[in-house]
């Protein structure tokens, strides 16, 4: 016998419930056409209406059993239907199709954070050092040591800001950074749950390992089945729809994203510009005798 689960009016799973039990809910007006309903076989949760002819039929009798009272635990179904909650908001949702993020938009998170991270260390920078004493002065002297305090204090911002940063947002309910926001993605564990403070930590640390390897480690994605950089395999994650694992599969994007591409786009006329000031700055030396 096939067992039925489905969302209430609070968006909280109730179930398993028998077909005649569903049929029964459904004569009582207890089942929109847009409710959302399972039952072991579907990819992911499925409008009422779309799987209502399995269930509902002429012949459903008036006096069809009562609908038993909502189990408390998943050990009814051996197949692990979707969990708890439906509402997105920390929730996740077994099966189904997951949009794994692309390459090109994890760069273009990864640009916009690179960003919003950039402005904060700036941010916290300029006025600490002007308050030490070291000023912009002594900020473009960092890398000569000639104020150890500066370099050390220097070196530990820029790393503890974008560390924190990144830890933070991941593991927060949003599962993303602004730039992983703006994209429409967000991280997750392979099983779909939100990563911990502390995992997205070790994550940051394996981001500037796959960094520091010639950047192999991030161009990984690029080629990899389920599309994880180095420090994806290093920390169980992966990269996704930020509708993926939620009860909306269907409104998961395979697409760049406008987003996406004008960042990619901006970002591709910056380094050809900078090629084009060198290339000129060169022609002007040549042209000068390299005087």
């Amino acid at each position: 016998m096939t067992d039925w689960y489905y969302a209430d009016a609070t968006n909280q799973r109730q179930g398993p419930l028998s077909a005649e039990a569903l049929a029964t809910l459904h004569a009582q007006g207890g089942l929109r056409p847009e409710t959302l309903v399972w039952r072991e076989g579907l990819a992911a949760w499925t409008p009422w209406r779309q799987v209502m002819h399995e269930v509902v039929s002429p012949t459903v009798a008036a006096g069809a059993p009562p609908v038993p009272p909502p189990a408390t635990s998943d050990d009814a179904s051996p197949y692990a239907p979707p969990r708890a909650a439906l509402h997105d908001e920390g929730a996740v949702v077994a099966g189904g199709h997951v949009v794994l993020a692309g390459f090109w938009k994890r760069v273009a998170a990864s640009i916009i954070d690179s960003f919003v991270t950039s402005m904060a260390m700036w941010m916290l920078m300029i006025p600490l050092f002007m308050v030490i004493g070291g000023g912009i002065e002594a900020m473009a002297r960092v890398n000569d040591g000639s104020n150890v305090l500066v370099t050390v204090l220097y070196y530990l911002i820029s790393i503890a800001i974008p560390m924190v940063y990144l830890a933070w947002m991941h593991s927060s309910s949003s599962q993303a950074t602004l730039g992983k926001m703006a994209v429409g993605i967000k991280v997750v564990r392979t099983d779909g749950e939100r990563i911990s403070f502390l995992r997205g930590i070790g994550r940051y640390w394996g981001y500037l390992l796959s960094s520091m390897l010639l950047m192999i480690g991030l161009i990984m994605a690029a080629f990899t089945e389920r599309k994880q950089a180095l420090h994806d395999f290093m920390c169980d994650t992966l990269v996704v729809d930020k509708h993926a694992f939620t009860s909306r599969p269907d409104l998961q994007r395979d697409e760049l994203g406008s987003v996406a591409i004008a960042v990619l786009v901006l970002a591709g006329l910056f380094v050809v510009g900078m090629f084009a000031l060198i290339a000129i700055g060169i022609a002007a030396l040549a042209a000068g005798g390299w005087r």
